[in-house]
């Protein structure tokens, strides 16, 4: 008998069935036999189910990402493909799926083996997380299969981890709850995009996208934001001493007068007292492993990337086998790795140079407890045998990152000793701090890899015994001003999502945010993609700044929807739902009141038509006459009984050639014709000149016309 291997992509696939010997190619899958799991020499992996004896055939496949999704509302019943407040809320009590239109041939060729009646376990390879089981599953109903599922779950796509995972295979459905957290996430973003989305468009006559993590992570950038604009500058004083080498500031004053008069009381006695001399030493301990939150952080700040690049890059190098699944909130390894540590130090310093490996101290980065779902991003032993030169520059980067993570994580403490001396003069104190090093420690790792990196430097202060008088080399008074908060980057955005409810509930866990490792990235991304969100600046790092769109959608989105405390209790039940430990109906009943109420008591906010005044209008509706605006797709009649627009993506210009731009659609609204050069016949790949008339049918849809030049085509 054989089993049908079903992985998230042909990548993946093709990894997995080198290793289990289907090695045989056919149209969207590959087959073949083999035993892998009664030859695997790797320790501490679970027992191995029970074969058959004699060989095991494979079947592997893939999913090339979401093949089945949740149906449009005009699914559920015809009036909802118009959008009309009176229909809201939508609330399905039986949820219908469709299978994704550009995934169809995958769709069916997964669904033949399933059916086949040597295929007698289906195993789930997609990707060991919440969304890779929900991929999985509902490709799995969708095909009405009720063949036994087995769960692969591993970290990393090493040859030795694949083996190890087919060994321990364990019965889907210990996976159970993990599935129902997933449909609840679906779902309930489903229910919020959706309900939300109609309702404030309705009210507001514009596309305005709402989302359960999306708007609060909006709402967060235009309070940020708003501190800034609001935020006036305080100047404030600081008197300095400089005396035998050793610069001392007193404490900030308000008035320019008192720093003034401190000054001038200096300069009278032009000498100063040591009072005191503390010296101690402290210690920096070596950073943790990176989780893929951490990591997008370090690669924005350091290297410029988007959250969405570095997690792009990521997954591309777990599946050359360079590195640990990424999809990861943990930054601790657990308790059975410990061994295998000294080692890939080893083979991960050898690979990017280092003259000899740090000592390893795994105690530093081992906690199973602290381990969820799966450790750390760690390097593999593969990195030995990499080419670095044939790597994206992208990939070889975030590698190099999660390299020096791990050698610097494993290391000996930063060692300083920190020199504070106070000195004595007009009657106030006047502070000075120095540091020397004493051991590197893990820094010294870091600067192998980052030697451009430049730490702040420390003064070191010039040997003083308390009680010295000392003649004073200068006096000045320095004037210095209090800084608004700082734009969010992508690095500071990620920590405030991870961390959302941390002032609201500060005995809490500390990391109870919005959204998750895997689609933090993401909701960034829809963000500036909707318009809600621009990147601004002209350095490698960029600010997120909210639109004058995105600020709109704010100030209308009632609280229950912008509050990120809210979203992030919705996120830890889904957790809670993941562990079995909160019932999945209560959670949905939540979401679904919560919309149900939104729709029955919403108020359109007063004033919002000014609000909205950065909608472009364009001119008059040839058909109504109503006003025509600019939305996210196209220039859209005011009147929503009207059906006239103009499509930004209008396939009659892209048959000849043309795009709508905001000039063409201007003109034909207002004159009824545009004069465009250089269109392209399809027949005879020939260009011409051409008038274009626009006119409406009946209902108002737009209906174009050609009226050529005298002189016909032309070129």
């Amino acid at each position: 008998m054989s089993k049908l291997v079903i992985c998230e992509k042909p990548s993946v696939g093709q990894s997995i069935s080198k290793v289990l010997g289907a090695t045989q190619r056919c149209d969207g899958y590959l087959e073949g036999c083999g035993s892998p799991v009664a030859t695997s020499k790797c320790q501490g992996h679970l027992e191995a189910p029970t074969e058959p004896k004699g060989e095991t055939g494979y079947v592997v496949s893939w999913c090339v990402g979401h093949l089945v999704e949740l149906a449009q509302p005009e699914a559920y019943d015809e009036k909802y493909a118009k959008w009309r407040k009176e229909d809201l809320p939508i609330l399905p009590d039986r949820w219908q799926y469709r299978v994704s239109g550009s995934t169809k041939k995958q769709f069916s060729i997964l669904k033949d083996p399933m059916n086949r009646n040597d295929v007698s376990t289906i195993v789930n390879a997609c990707d060991a997380g919440r969304e890779g089981e929900l991929i999985f599953r509902l490709v799995y109903h969708q095909c009405k299969c009720n063949k036994p599922i087995e769960r692969l779950w591993i970290s990393s796509m090493e040859d030795s981890a694949i083996r190890e995972g087919f060994a321990g295979l364990r019965p889907g459905t210990e996976y159970d709850s993990l599935y129902e957290a997933a449909l609840c996430r679906e779902r309930a973003d489903w229910i919020v995009g959706i309900n939300a989305t109609r309702l404030f468009s309705c009210l507001y006559r514009q596309t305005l996208n709402v989302g359960r993590v999306m708007t609060p992570t909006l709402g967060m950038t235009v309070d940020r934001e708003a501190a800034i604009a609001a935020f006036v500058p305080e100047p404030f004083y600081t008197v300095r001493l400089l005396a035998d080498g050793c610069e001392a500031a007193s404490e900030r004053f308000k008035e320019k007068a008192a720093a003034v008069a401190l000054r001038d009381d200096c300069k009278k006695e032009m000498q100063t007292k040591v009072k005191t001399v503390e010296r101690k030493e402290k210690q920096e301990k070596a950073p943790a492993l990176y989780d893929l939150t951490s990591l997008q952080r370090d690669a924005n700040r350091l290297l410029g990337y988007t959250a969405q690049q570095t997690l792009d890059y990521t997954q591309s190098l777990y599946e050359k086998k360079l590195c640990t699944y990424p999809r990861t909130d943990s930054r601790f390894l657990t308790d059975d790795m410990a061994g295998m540590l000294p080692g890939l130090v080893e083979k991960v310093s050898n690979a990017f140079g280092l003259n000899e490996a740090p000592p390893v101290h795994a105690t530093q980065v081992i906690d199973s407890a602290k381990v969820s779902d799966h450790h750390a991003i760690i390097p593999t032993k593969e990195v030995q045998h990499c080419n670095f030169t044939e790597l994206p520059k992208g990939e070889f980067a975030v590698l190099q990152l999660i390299a020096a993570r791990l050698l610097c994580a494993i290391g000996e403490p930063y060692r300083y000793a920190e020199t504070t001396v106070e000195l004595e003069c007009a009657g106030q104190v006047f502070t000075a701090k120095g540091k020397t090093v004493l051991d590197e420690g893990w820094k010294a790792v870091e600067k192998c890899f980052f030697t451009a990196k430049s730490e702040k430097q420390s003064s070191v202060l010039p040997e003083l015994a308390e009680g010295t008088v000392l003649p004073l080399t200068s006096v000045d008074m320095k004037e210095g001003k209090t800084t608004p908060p700082k734009h969010f980057t992508e690095d500071l955005l990620l920590q405030a999502m991870e961390t959302a409810s941390a002032d609201e509930f500060p005995d809490e866990a500390e990391r109870k945010g919005i959204g998750t490792p895997a689609t933090r990235a993401a909701t960034i991304e829809k963000l500036v993609q909707k318009g809600f969100l621009e990147r601004k600046g002209s350095g490698k790092v960029k600010s997120l700044i909210p639109t004058d769109k995105g600020k709109a959608l704010i100030t209308v989105t009632p609280e229950q929807i912008q509050s990120p405390s809210m979203t992030a209790d919705w996120e830890e039940k889904l957790v809670q739902i993941e562990k079995g430990l909160y019932p999945a109906e209560e959670f949905m009943q939540e979401i679904s009141g919560m919309m149900e109420t939104m729709v029955n008591t919403y108020e359109v906010v007063k004033g919002a038509d000014t609000l909205m005044s950065n909608v472009k209008v364009i001119g008059n509706c040839p058909h109504c006459g109503a006003e025509v605006v600019e939305r996210e797709k196209g220039w859209f009649c005011s009147n929503r009984e009207c059906r006239f627009v103009l499509w930004k993506d209008n396939a009659y210009f892209q048959k000849i050639g043309k795009r709508m731009t905001a000039q063409i659609a201007e003109k034909l609204v207002r004159d009824g014709r545009v004069r465009l050069k250089d269109c392209k016949s399809q027949k005879t790949g020939k260009t011409y000149n051409d008038s274009l008339l626009l006119t409406t049918e009946a209902d108002g849809r737009a209906k174009f016309t050609m009226e050529f030049d005298k002189g016909g085509k032309t070129k």
